[in-house]
């Protein structure tokens, strides 16, 4: 994973991203009672609405942060500590649910990444996700790899973003018959009136890994007012999302 969370300031000011991911479950179509996992379960608020609706389920992450956050804030689930592309199961599962993850998973590890749920998935078990396409918030990158030009760096850009036509052969080497495959715009408001300035604090964090604090801010004001005219309307900033939205069958 391409982040170190930190869970309470994303619980806090990002609850739109388990929000917009419990559409997703209404692709869940296995019978009530079966094994769900939710990968990259993050705080735990999808994998208790999986939960609500019948399904047995476990939620697995790789931040022991947000793990501890999910095991305080959903006591009765069960949630593991582990990693996307190398997690197993005890007992395969009937489907492995996904929001909001792959696109921090590196390009050269994706295949790797969709053979492990393969092997974690009983025959014609499903694989339900969506995550990141291409020209995800492609604004706020592109003022940052500006703003960062302008001051004599490069913007390291750590996100995978695919098109569904990328995406779909490594569906189908991995062992899956892609069923559904949607690409979508989705404007995101943000909560306040520094609602880029956090998200670019929250999710490119890594970008600013060598970077002073007093020059990340500098950068990150100068982004964010080279953004404004696109992503601020009616008193609230939007990003620029396009998603990927799919279900394939295991094979």
């Amino acid at each position: 994973m391409n982040i170190n969370w930190e869970a309470k300031e994303y619980e806090d000011k990002f609850s739109f991203v388990h929000r917009y991911g419990e559409d997703v479950i209404n692709m869940i179509d296995a019978p009530l009672g079966s094994l769900v996992i939710d990968l990259g379960c993050g705080n735990g608020a999808l994998t208790q609405k999986i939960s609500e609706r019948g399904y047995s389920v476990i939620g697995i992450d790789g931040s022991s942060d947000m793990l501890k956050l999910a095991r305080k804030l959903h006591p009765n689930l069960e949630f593991r500590e582990d990693d996307a592309r190398y997690f197993k199961l005890e007992n395969k599962a009937d489907v492995i649910f996904s929001n909001a993850v792959f696109h921090w998973i590196d390009d050269e590890d994706q295949d790797k990444l969709l053979k492990n749920i393969r092997s974690n998935l009983n025959d014609k078990g499903s694989l339900v996700c969506e995550f990141g396409g291409f020209g995800c918030a492609e604004t706020v990158h592109s003022s940052l790899r500006l703003t960062f030009n302008s001051h004599g760096l490069e913007y390291p850009f750590s996100f995978y973003f695919p098109t569904i036509g990328e995406y779909a052969p490594r569906i189908e080497k991995a062992g899956f018959i892609l069923k559904e495959a949607f690409l979508f715009e989705r404007p995101t408001p943000q909560n306040g009136e520094n609602g880029l300035k956090n998200w670019i604090k929250m999710f490119c964090k890594r970008a600013f890994t060598d970077i002073s604090e007093n020059d990340s801010e500098i950068i990150i004001n100068e982004a964010v007012e080279n953004a404004r005219y696109v992503l601020f309307h009616d008193e609230t900033w939007y990003v620029d999302y396009v998603r990927i939205r799919l279900k394939a069958l295991a094979q």
